[in-house]
């Protein structure tokens, strides 16, 4: 024990038995109902006073949201928007109950940092799994359970693109579910991990259709938003419309997505990258990367 405290690694809320321990040592493997459980549990607790880590915790979180919020700007580019400012007007606009899908990448990160949660809201995405194409057909599983409730798929060109064919379902049922496209011509994720593994990024470029047009020939609202000032106003529009939607967003390619710490591993790739990218006659795209991401 060595005068601290013990740690215990318990894992809660399975009620299959056999999938405890499968990913993590446990001290004490608890199988049952989560509310059954926590019931059970709760008068065996001794209520702990130390709010120590709480408040370091939240003056944690307060520094983090304002550097956040900093990156949330229309910016200073004529074309194209930063995908944060796009999923804060999508937060400010949708209902306090929505219904919120993610594709993996950079829109399920977008969409961590972005949506706020109010306990009424929901967030769906593949997560873990990693699935791609993931957020238009959970969207409409979600609006097929809850016909009453706004459901907004916040989808990357690269996923949409795979399950181009959900829009037809979207008509063919008529649901009023509100597509979201970020749109920057390339599997981002995967282009962002190559960089910071300190490789030239390659097959990571999409040749996209202009889905806002692709939408209007599937009988879908269509919009298209172009520029920062675009945002707001389409989707306004296509979230009071009667019916499915799609708006298309044009954000930009060379938006970093930090993460929370940086490993000296990934600093040194990303540094990689760049001098390959000078030597090798790219070095528009790190000015642009520049302009992007420093002239907010």
């Amino acid at each position: 024990m060595d005068g601290r405290r013990p740690c215990l690694r318990v894992q809660l809320c399975d009620i299959r038995g056999e999938q405890l321990g499968r990913r993590t040592k446990l001290d004490y493997g608890l199988v049952g109902d989560t509310k059954v459980t926590l019931q059970a549990l709760l008068p065996k607790l001794k209520q702990n006073a130390d709010d120590k880590h709480l408040k370091l915790s939240l003056e944690h979180y307060r520094k983090a949201r304002k550097a956040l919020d900093e990156l949330a700007t229309e910016g200073a580019q004529r074309r194209g928007s930063h995908p944060q400012f796009v999923d804060r007007e999508i937060n400010n606009l949708a209902n306090d109950d929505a219904v919120f899908t993610c594709d993996v990448g950079t829109p399920t990160i977008w969409a961590s940092r972005y949506i706020k949660m109010n306990g009424k809201r929901r967030l769906l995405g593949s997560f873990v799994h990693g699935s791609m194409a993931s957020a238009l057909p959970q969207a409409i599983g979600a609006q097929l359970a809850r016909q009453d409730r706004q459901v907004i798929s916040m989808s990357g060109d690269g996923g949409v693109s795979m399950l181009m064919g959900e829009l037809l379902t979207l008509r063919q049922l008529n649901l009023p579910v509100k597509v979201v496209v970020f749109r920057n011509d390339s599997l981002a994720f995967v282009e962002l991990e190559m960089k910071a593994g300190g490789l030239l990024d390659f097959g990571v470029e999409l040749k996209n259709p202009e889905f806002a047009a692709l939408a209007q020939a599937a009988g879908l609202l269509g919009l298209k938003a172009e520029t920062a000032k675009d945002v707001r106003p389409m989707l306004q529009q296509a979230f009071k419309y009667d019916g499915p939607a799609l708006v298309e967003v044009l954000v930009h390619r060379q938006e970093l997505s930090m993460p929370p710490t940086i490993t000296f591993e990934q600093a040194t790739g990303f540094g990689i990258f760049m001098l390959k990218a000078v030597m090798s006659g790219r070095g528009d795209e790190i000015i642009d990367l520049a302009k992007v991401n420093l002239f907010r």
